[in-house]
C-alpha cells in the first residue's frame, strides 16, 4: 500500500483538491485499494473546517465529492506513517521540514515535480482567486505522481 499525504497551508484549498483528485484518479485506474491518500495543513488556522466552497464547486464540476473533509494539521508522526508527503509550495515544504524534524528518507516533495516542473508551485487560489489554474496544476501533478508510482516504481 502506497500512503500519500498532500500538504498546504490551511488544508481547505490545494491539499484537499489534490487529495480528492488523486483518489479519483486511482479509483478510475482500478487501483484504489493500493493507496491511502489524505491531506493536512502546516498551520492551525482552518483546523476542523470543510473544503473551501469554490474548491468544492471546482471538484464537483468534475464529478468529485469532498464530503466529510475536515482540515487537520500535519503531525510529526505523519512522517513515519506516510510514504510521501507532497507540498504545494516551497513555504509548505519548509514548514513540513520544521514540523517533521527534517526529511531523512527523501519522502517530501513538491507536487509540480511530478508534472515535470520542479521549480513551479501550485497556484494558491486563496490569493489568486483562479481556481482553474489551481485545478490544472493539481491535475497535472497528480497524474504525473500516479504515473510515477505505477510505471516507474
Amino acid at each position: 500500500m502506497k500512503k500519500i499525504l498532500f500538504v498546504c497551508h490551511g488544508n481547505i484549498c490545494r491539499s484537499p483538491m489534490a487529495e480528492y483528485v488523486m483518489k479519483d484518479l486511482v479509483k478510475k485506474a482500478g487501483v484504489e485499494d493500493e493507496f491511502q491518500i489524505a491531506s493536512a495543513a502546516t498551520s492551525r488556522e482552518e483546523i476542523g473546517n470543510p473544503v473551501y466552497p469554490p474548491v468544492r464547486r471546482k471538484l464537483a464540476e468534475h464529478g468529485i465529492s469532498c464530503d466529510g473533509h475536515a482540515a487537520r494539521q500535519l503531525r510529526n508522526s505523519d512522517y513515519e506513517e506516510y510514504d510521501l508527503l507532497i507540498g504545494m509550495d516551497k513555504a509548505n515544504l519548509r514548514n513540513m521540514y520544521r514540523i517533521c524534524g527534517g526529511d531523512f528518507n527523501d519522502k517530501m516533495h513538491l507536487l509540480m515535480e511530478y508534472a515535470g516542473r520542479p521549480e513551479q508551485e501550485v497556484a494558491d487560489p486563496w490569493y489568486t482567486d483562479d481556481f482553474d489554474a489551481t485545478w490544472r496544476d493539481v491535475l497535472a501533478g497528480c497524474q504525473g505522481l500516479l504515473d510515477d508510482l505505477m510505471y516507474r516504481g
